[in-house]
């Protein structure tokens, strides 16, 4: 970044930019005079209060299928849209034989022969603008479509949503703007998508080139937004797209794919998206290529590129797929990267 960040201001300072809500930091315990991300916001509780209802007066109680941390002044709120598990075919990872993967899965205490994958949509809260990236599979028989649900046990209605950033046109990130009957889920919010993702998806030369097996996804894109024809506002990398949160491109996944990083105060978390898929296959390998990158070669490039800065910065990841409520930090072991969750807190 050319403008000053919190990287400026806290280089010599170690540690201080990998600490969150809801970890433990070694930051803290480095350097406890540092405020830790994630908490330097937090209002002290009130000790009146405190006698009343102690667990109440220590802050909003977390509630089933969300969670929340702060990133400076922002409150994240992860909300699961569910979990699907598919049975782990020859090619799920394309340069390894399945023999592999199964080690892998077995490392990682996880079954053989299956592939757990989560959705885990992102609600910001910046300076009372409700951002949601990312809508989840919509509503769907089976174990995903959580977001509605839970955004009613949190009693946030679907109206109250000020703004919706998409980024990527895969339908388990763009099928939750429509309901059932096909209307916007999100009546009041602004729509942003990437012009890069927009100018392939909807590019008619680029369908009728595409294999059969993708021309399910261009029809999907086209239907998904319909409802938003002429409402839609294409948004470039490397621009602001709401306060504190810039789109970065990480191309390969699809052509357009894009990433965020959200900056507040000292803190700042990574919103990776579908930079990599279950983190004990492809963090831990990120050479191996999934099925679902559309450029396999892209896609490593950029998983190296932005985990390398990650681990070396002790930079917060929120990962779309990583499991709920999908926010570690990654640390470079061998050729790969160890995953470390956050640790989870009870109350934000």
């Amino acid at each position: 970044m050319t403008e000053v960040s919190r990287r400026t201001l806290l280089a010599g300072t170690a540690g201080i930019a990998g600490a969150i809500a809801g970890g433990l930091g070694s930051a803290a315990a480095q350097n406890p005079t540092q405020p830790v991300a994630g908490t330097q916001s937090t209002p002290a509780p009130n000790p009146d209060a405190a006698k009343a209802n102690p667990a109440k007066a220590a802050g909003p109680a977390q509630v089933p299928s969300a969670y929340r941390y702060k990133v400076g002044d922002v409150v994240v709120t992860a909300i699961s849209d569910g979990m699907r598990t598919i049975p782990l075919s020859d090619t799920f990872v394309r340069n390894q034989p399945k023999d592999a993967v199964n080690v892998a899965l077995k490392k990682a205490y996880l079954p053989e022969n299956q592939v757990p994958i989560s959705f885990t949509v992102l609600l910001l809260d910046i300076g009372g603008r409700k951002v949601l990236i990312d809508t989840g599979n919509g509503g769907q028989a089976g174990p995903v479509g959580l977001v509605r649900g839970t955004l009613e046990d949190l009693e946030i209605d679907p109206a109250s949503i000020d703004q919706i950033v998409i980024s990527h046109f895969h339908g388990d990130h763009i099928n939750g703007l429509l309901a059932a009957n096909g209307t916007p889920v999100f009546p009041k919010a602004q729509l942003m998508v990437p012009e890069k993702e927009w100018a392939f998806w909807m590019d008619d030369g680029q369908m009728s080139r595409a294999p059969d097996g993708l021309k399910a996804g261009f029809q999907n894109v086209r239907r998904v937004f319909k409802p938003f024809e002429g409402k839609v506002e294409r948004y470039a990398w490397d621009k602001e797209v709401a306060p504190g949160l810039k789109a970065v491109g990480t191309p390969g996944h699809t052509p357009g794919h894009t990433s965020f990083e959200l900056e507040s105060g000292f803190d700042t978390l990574f919103i990776q998206s579908d930079i990599t898929n279950l983190p004990a296959l492809f963090v831990a390998n990120p050479g191996w290529h999934a099925m679902f990158d559309m450029d396999a070669a892209a896609a490593e490039a950029v998983r190296r590129k932005t985990y390398d800065r990650l681990a070396a910065e002790r930079i917060l990841v929120a990962g779309y797929h990583f499991p709920f409520p999908g926010a570690a930090y990654l640390e470079k072991q061998g050729d790969g990267y160890r995953y470390q969750p956050i640790y989870w807190r009870p109350v934000l």
